[in-house]
């Protein structure tokens, strides 16, 4: 079993930056594929990024160029940054991880997920 827990969501104000963290623990953690999904109020969860265990990224498109997957195995750690927020990146962000060798851009591809950290953007 793998257990995954997100921080560092919150209120911030339009062009801000947030940076989330999912922590990870049950299983080899470099072994994972992880993704980061969000969920806005009345809308479906939408893939945001994804990780390999090798440190291939990739992004959805609205996010490119923003946010940045990253990952530290010694810390069994993986994050989100995220820059120039805008009010619509708000929603509930969630992580999620499998066992995998290439980059799962679907939720249903994962395994393992947290509870989620909220994102709030003001304009």
């Amino acid at each position: 079993q793998v257990q995954l827990v997100e921080s560092g969501g919150g209120l911030v104000q339009a062009g801000g930056s947030l940076r989330l963290s999912c922590a990870a623990s049950g299983r080899t953690f470099s072994s994972f594929a992880m993704g980061w999904f969000r969920q806005a109020p009345g809308k479906g969860r939408e893939f945001v990024a994804a990780i390999s265990w090798s440190g291939d990224t990739t992004y959805y498109d609205s996010v490119k160029g923003r946010f940045t997957i990253s990952r530290d195995n010694a810390k069994n750690t993986v994050y989100l940054q995220m820059n120039s927020l805008k009010p619509e990146d708000t929603a509930v962000y969630y992580c999620a991880a499998v066992v995998v060798g290439y980059l799962p851009r679907g939720g249903d591809e994962y395994d393992y997920w947290g509870q989620g950290t909220q994102v709030t953007v003001s304009s």
